[in-house]
């Protein structure tokens, strides 16, 4: 995969190559030279974009955007522009591609009017994940001017699922539509060579140029801001707003969200759980007792209180006593928590992802990128930092920060710990000798030495394009993008994340084999052999049991390495949880019709419609607060204005006295839900019901509601 961050990168024509390029002109690559000086020369970046004096025709532009040459009185002379009026039509998108975020097909032609920008990516890569915040940043200043594609070519087999591509679309909070490319149909019209590749397309259908790598927001700002000037002064702009069905509007709730890692502490009795995409991490006994939530569940860099403290899509952790380390991955930080003083601070990191390779620093003057896991061993904490494929060194009491193995580049070569290529590191493991760790991109777990040592060995895995899923001996052996690896009793349980497996490799014989999954991603306990996982990312040992973090599942595995019994943990004190989210609440939105109720006595009665198959979940503590915006109006009669239940009857009744004129009563509900069946699947649902009721003479004294369950 293309890495721009050792690489000048370049807003450019990189497809010369390929005879649909051959119609270019000498002012179209001039321009472009323009562009690839923003991207050489930092400082050049700051200048706005002058493109060059072109001949060209002009136009005459009413404010309706109907080209009338005859008049010469209140129209807009708009000089041509070669450049961002192009040449060559972007090829439209070919039929039966399946299409998700949106629930309709689409076309470039549709898009008539629209500045589009594709997205070639696939899931696996760092630095797809790396732009995506970018992409977001564009989509926001040009909300009714620019659409962004995602076309997503996929690099590894199970990436060209359909449903693996959504629930990775959910997992990046992805807003925008995305084509399943899995025969690279698109990619190979627009001849993309690289993930991540981006290619911009005018209002007129017409390319205007492209770009592979990273680092993309103030080129893409400039050249797509100069296209919206140019082509609204055409009037060929459309700047009506365009709204897409997004996948997250059908997606169930649950009480974990895509949780990364988890973190077994057998000396403790505790868990400590990544809740990745809800940004905060929750601990808990073995047995899955709530005991802590660290974090305010808002995207951000805050340190404070436990319940204080942001994230941003926290991964790995590790334990040194009373204090626990986060790799806070999407703000490219290290956390330190205090469990004692239920407190947390920044160790390292400067909280934007680092551009350059190699540079060493100390506390919040070195700038990290993506940390994915980490470990302590004698007091240092290692960590797998994805984004530049190198394993780092942190000393917590100096707080510096350095490579520890890896050259930088991606890579398989074993050899020197600074001579090594690494490939997306993910997951780390020690035995007190060696680093074992999980390098994705690579598909290999692989071994640095600690000190004094210094080397970097392969245990299993070859290169970045040898993947699959058998098991052996030696370089037969094959994974697909593990995330995560532990260590005990001499052995090494691997989560072969895209074979939805657990692995178990015999270190100095070099052998794998499946140790529990089917390769059927699903949900399913029981025995080992039999069981069912989804994409898990994460795992963790003591000396009994596997844990694992089943992240497309939302859920926490146990694994009885003496039985090979495979069950769920089941979160239990969950009280915890709902007054976590009672603080802030972050609950969907429900807008019921307005309600008329008689002056006097009455209430509002609410029940749910859960899903097919799903019954309510007796002894969880269900959660009910309510409030009258206008107590004169409707005030509210029951003795507390919250209720906490752990089994609740419905319709729940909330009782009021209707006086007169209008008021909106508001109800916060926290319910769960599970199914009945083998592979038991419980939900959780947070919402706010908003029901305007006018108080009127004649009408009933009681206001039924129902809501319908488990939506977003």
């Amino acid at each position: 995969m293309f890495k721009s961050s050792r690489s000048v990168s370049l807003f450019r024509w990189n497809f010369l190559w390929h005879p649909f390029w051959h119609r270019l002109k000498r002012h179209h690559l001039a321009a472009l030279l323009v562009l690839a000086l923003l991207a050489i020369n930092p400082a050049a970046r700051g200048l706005a974009i002058s493109w060059p004096a072109f001949k060209g025709e002009s136009a005459s532009v009413d404010p309706q955007g109907q080209s009338n040459p005859s008049q010469d009185r209140n129209v807009v002379q708009v000089k041509k522009n070669p450049f961002l009026e192009g040449e060559v039509n972007a090829p439209d998108f070919p039929g039966g591609l399946e299409w998700l975020n949106t629930d309709r097909r689409l076309s470039l032609r549709e898009l008539r009017g629209k500045v589009v920008l594709l997205d070639f990516w696939t899931y696996c890569c760092i630095n797809c994940m790396h732009i995506i915040p970018d992409l977001k940043k564009l989509e926001a200043k040009y909300a009714n001017q620019l659409v962004v594609i995602g076309v997503h070519s996929a690099k590894f087999s199970t990436e060209k699922g359909t449903d693996n591509i959504r629930q990775a679309i959910l997992r990046y909070e992805i807003e925008h539509p995305v084509i399943n490319d899995k025969d690279f149909d698109v990619w190979q019209s627009y001849a993309a060579r690289a993930w991540p590749t981006l290619v911009l397309i005018n209002p007129k259908g017409k390319v205007i140029g492209s770009h592979s790598g990273e680092g993309i927001f103030e080129m893409f700002d400039q050249v797509i801001g100069q296209t919206v000037d140019y082509f609204r002064a055409q009037g060929a702009l459309n700047e009506e707003p365009i709204r897409f069905r997004l996948e997250k509007e059908s997606a169930p709730p649950s009480l974990l969200n895509f949780p990364g890692k988890v973190l077994a502490d057998e000396k403790s009795g505790r868990l400590f759980i990544s809740d990745s995409n809800h940004n905060r991490i929750i601990v808990t006994t073995l047995d899955g007792t709530v005991q802590e939530v660290i974090g305010d569940g808002e995207v951000g860099t805050r340190d404070g209180s436990f319940a204080e403290a942001e994230f941003n899509h926290p991964q790995g952790v590790a334990l040194d006593g009373d204090i626990l380390y986060i790799c806070d991955t999407e703000n490219h930080l290290i956390r330190r928590a205090d469990l004692k003083t239920r407190t947390v601070e920044t160790l390292v990191g400067t909280g934007q992802q680092a551009r350059r390779f190699n540079e060493s620093g100390i506390g919040t003057s070195v700038a990290l990128n993506s940390p994915w896991d980490a470990l302590v061993h004698e007091g240092q904490l290692y960590v797998a930092m994805a984004g530049p494929h190198q394993l780092w060194v942190v000393d917590p009491k100096t707080r510096e920060a350095r490579p520890y193995a890896g050259s930088g580049r991606e890579n398989h070569t074993d050899g020197p710990l600074n001579q090594a290529a690494l490939a997306q590191p993910s997951g780390v493991t020690t035995d007190g000798k060696s680093i074992f760790f999980a390098d994705s991109e690579v598909s290999s777990i692989r071994a640095a030495s600690l000190p004094p040592g210094n080397v970097v060995s392969t245990i299993v895995g070859q290169g970045l394009f040898d993947f699959g899923d058998i098991d052996g001996v030696g370089d037969s052996v094959r994974l697909q993008h593990p995330l995560g690896v532990t260590y005990t009793a001499g052995k090494l349980y691997v989560a072969d994340t895209y074979n939805h497996k657990i692995k178990e490799l015999q270190i100095r014989q070099r052998e794998s084999r499946t140790f529990a999954g089917t390769r059927e991603r699903g949900v399913r306990d029981g025995d080992r052999r039999q069981a069912r996982f989804n994409e898990p990312g994460g795992i963790s040992s003591t000396s009994k049991e596997l844990f694992v973090a089943d992240t497309n599942n939302h859920l926490i595995r146990r694994i009885d390495l003496a039985t090979g019994a495979v069950s769920t943990v089941e979160l239990k004190g969950l009280e915890k949880l709902n007054q976590h989210v009672a603080r802030k609440f972050r609950g969907r939105q429900v807008e019921v019709a307005r309600q008329t109720v008689a002056p006097g006595p009455g209430s509002l009665a609410l029940s749910f419609k859960l899903p097919e198959g799903y019954k309510y979940n007796q002894g969880a503590p269900f959660y009910f607060g309510w409030k009258s915006s206008d107590e004169k109006a409707l005030r509210l009669t029951a003795k507390e204005s919250a209720r906490s239940l752990s089994e609740p009857k419905f319709p729940l009744e909330i009782p009021f006295e209707g006086k007169a004129g209008e008021s909106n009563l508001t109800v916060e509900a926290i319910i769960y839900f599970c199914n009945d069946q083998q592979e038991k699947v419980c939900l959780v649902d947070r919402l706010k019901i908003n029901v305007p009721i006018e108080v009127k003479a004649g009408a009933k004294s009681t206001v039924a509601i129902e809501v319908v369950a488990g939506k977003k």
